[in-house]
């Protein structure tokens, strides 16, 4: 059997609900779905062109995979979190399809840099290594593991250095 090709696209005005729905089923509680919900009310951190959502053949979403604007110093820069498929479609790369999704959207439209806090063997297929390499730290009060805290280029420069700010919603 052959694996699904996904398609992913932005996620569509009125689709915010079926996206919680996401965030709930495939995490344990509803801190994912809860800090998405506050994302969207931030207009300086929510970027609707970059919530993108993977779609099922009759267009039903099935995945999401989110960047939010950060700052890395003061250099606006991109932080990939959540990431979240239905358990049904969980390991059949419709995750992978909204990450590659927003990532090309993003660099699109002249984006430079992208973070995430996630699963240091899974990250590093769209490029991402350890954010330490380019002088990207943690915010202040933060220890994170070197090897799960990684940085993506998306132009191929160096990416600013400093410390990362996340939007007020994630709590750091």
């Amino acid at each position: 059997m052959t694996a699904p090709t996904w398609l992913a696209r932005i996620e569509h005005p009125g689709e915010a609900e079926t996206v919680r729905h996401i965030l709930l089923s495939a995490f344990e509680t509803s801190e994912e779905a809860d800090l998405v919900d506050a994302l969207r009310e931030d207009e300086n951190a929510w970027l609707a062109p970059f919530s993108y959502v993977t779609v099922s053949p009759d267009d039903e979403p099935v995945g999401q995979a989110l960047l939010t604007r950060c700052h890395i110093g003061d250099t606006p820069a991109l932080a990939l979190a959540p990431c979240a498929v239905l358990p049904a479609y969980q390991g059949k790369g419709a995750g992978t399809a909204a990450i590659r999704g927003a990532l090309a959207a993003a660099r699109a439209v002249g984006e430079r840099t992208v973070t995430v806090l996630g699963h240091p063997v899974y990250y590093p297929r769209f490029g991402f290594s350890p954010a330490s390499a380019f002088g990207i730290t943690p915010p202040e009060g933060q220890d994170w593991p070197d090897d799960a805290f990684l940085a993506l280029s998306l132009d191929h420069g160096k990416p600013p250095r400093g410390p990362i700010r996340y939007a007020p919603a994630f709590g750091l």
